[in-house]
This record gives C-alpha cells, sequence and structure tokens, in this order.
C-alpha cells in the first residue's frame, strides 16, 4: 500500500491516494484545524509536574512533544522535523521560560528519490534546558484527562513492521485526548517540487487532528509508537519512532532519570 502524494504545496492541500481512497493531506502545522467536541468536557486529575512533563503535550508553537530519550548524556524531547526551523527557541505559553533549542530534522543520507528529503521519521527534537528536566519523570507521557503513562525499563519503542492494521492508537497533542485504531499503512511520497518529503513508512488512523498536533507521542497498544506527522482529510497520519531514534543516534527514557545522575 502506498500513500503518494499527486499535487499540492508546503501550504496548500494535498490530495493523495491511500489504497482505493480519495484523502486530503496536509502538513499538520498548517492543516485547518478540527472542531473537537463532546457532551461533556473531561478534567485531569493528575498533577502538573514542575518542571512540567511535556512529552505528549505542546511544546511551542505549532509543535508538541513526544518522548524523552537521550543523546549520549543530553536529554532531548522528539517532536517533528516540519514543524519549526533548527535553532528555534521554544518558551513556555507565558514567553519567559526557556524550555530548550529544536534540532535538525533526521534525514537519511543514501535517500532513493533525487531531489527528495527522506527520513525515517519525521522527527527531530528539542535539546531540553537543564532547568526544564523533569527529574524523575523522564520515562512518563502526559496524555492529560488520560493520565500519565509510564515507560517500563526496558522497553523497545515499536518499528513500522510492529504495527499492525487494527492496533489501538492514542495521542494527546494539543492536551486532547484521542484513541482510534490503525486503518492504513504504506509510503509516502511528496512531489520534489513541494514539499519534497519521502517516508519509507506513513502509518494512518482516523484520528481526528488540527494544527498543534505535529511531533505529539502516538502510543500504539500501549507502547511508544510513533510521531504525529500528518493529516489526511483531518485524520491522523503518523511515522514510526524506532526507526527515528535509530537514525538520529537517540535512546529512548525507559527510566525515571533514563539512566542518568540528577544535578545536586
Amino acid at each position: 500500500m502506498t500513500l503518494v502524494t499527486e499535487t499540492g504545496g508546503r501550504t496548500r492541500v494535498r490530495p493523495v491516494r491511500l489504497v482505493t481512497v480519495a484523502l486530503v493531506a496536509l502538513l499538520l502545522v498548517v492543516c485547518a484545524a478540527s472542531v473537537v467536541s463532546a457532551v461533556t468536557t473531561p478534567h485531569r486529575t493528575t498533577p502538573v509536574y514542575d518542571p512540567p512533563v511535556l512529552a505528549g503535550q505542546e511544546i511551542w508553537g505549532y509543535c508538541a512533544g513526544g518522548f524523552y530519550a537521550r543523546l549520549g548524556s543530553t536529554i532531548v524531547l522528539t517532536s517533528s522535523g516540519h514543524c519549526t526551523d533548527p535553532g528555534t527557541v521554544a518558551y513556555d505559553p507565558a514567553g519567559t521560560t526557556k524550555r530548550g533549542v529544536f534540532s535538525s530534522p533526521a534525514r537519511d543520507a543514501t535517500c532513493p528519490y533525487p531531489g527528495h528529503t527522506c527520513a525515517a521519521s519525521d522527527m527531530d527534537y528539542l535539546v531540553v534546558a537543564v532547568d526544564q528536566i523533569p527529574w524523575g519523570h523522564l520515562n512518563v507521557v502526559d496524555f492529560g484527562t488520560a493520565g500519565y503513562r509510564v515507560i517500563a525499563p526496558g522497553t523497545q519503542p515499536l518499528t513500522c513492521a510492529d504495527i499492525a492494521i487494527g492496533d489501538q492508537v492514542e495521542i494527546d497533542g494539543r492536551d486532547i485526548y484521542r484513541s482510534g485504531t490503525v486503518t492504513d499503512k504504506g509510503q509516502n511520497l511528496f512531489p520534489a517540487n513541494e514539499d519534497g518529503a519521502y517516508f519509507p513508512c506513513m502509518i494512518a488512523s482516523p484520528i481526528q487532528v488540527a494544527v498543534g498536533d505535529s511531533g505529539g507521542a502516538v502510543l500504539v497498544r500501549g507502547w511508544p509508537a510513533g510521531v504525529a506527522s500528518r493529516s489526511f482529510g483531518g485524520s491522523l497520519g503518523f511515522t514510526p519512532l524506532a526507526e527515528g531514534l535509530a537514525e538520529m543516534g537517540l535512546q529512548l527514557c525507559t527510566t525515571p532519570d533514563c539512566g542518568l545522575m540528577p544535578p545536586g
């Protein structure tokens, strides 16, 4: 199964063919907002740590947080490679607290499509400011009203091959918890003269997404699995976590302090 973008640009709607169903693909950072409604508004019942756990939550502007990881002895937070530029400084909503600095996005040096940018996953990471590292909670993902999810020691992130049609999917970007199932997966190729991105694995779910979900943590069957990357007619497209971590040389945090010694 192959997702192939036929026309469109970075700031325009891209018609996409997914099996036999015509969908519309946009980068989540520029897609039209979807309306999420409910009879009652759920409320979180878990505390907000200080500094807060940003895995699963909004980091800055259009970027959501994925999972905490290590780059050597540096703590980082995964996000999306398309929602901001390398070197961008992320601040809290008040604009007073520096949360960190964004890296360059993941890239595959052996791209099989000339003129395209290829990557195993639509991923970059935030180098977390030292005073904003939530020591003791680095193996936690904040899913808001659905609670904190703790990643058990030794957990391996899912690869594309580990994810199957019908698997349960959960996200919480923009602090709105949503769930659904995997409905399809395949390659995703954008024209070289447009977005130009190629991902060997893009996974689709009917979960509704909007601006700000990009980079958010995706759980599949409760396991760390993906990076929120695209909107297909307002529905979620995500790329696999394991391949993205490997391409960027990152190690998923599966213990409270990610195997490091907290300062002090």
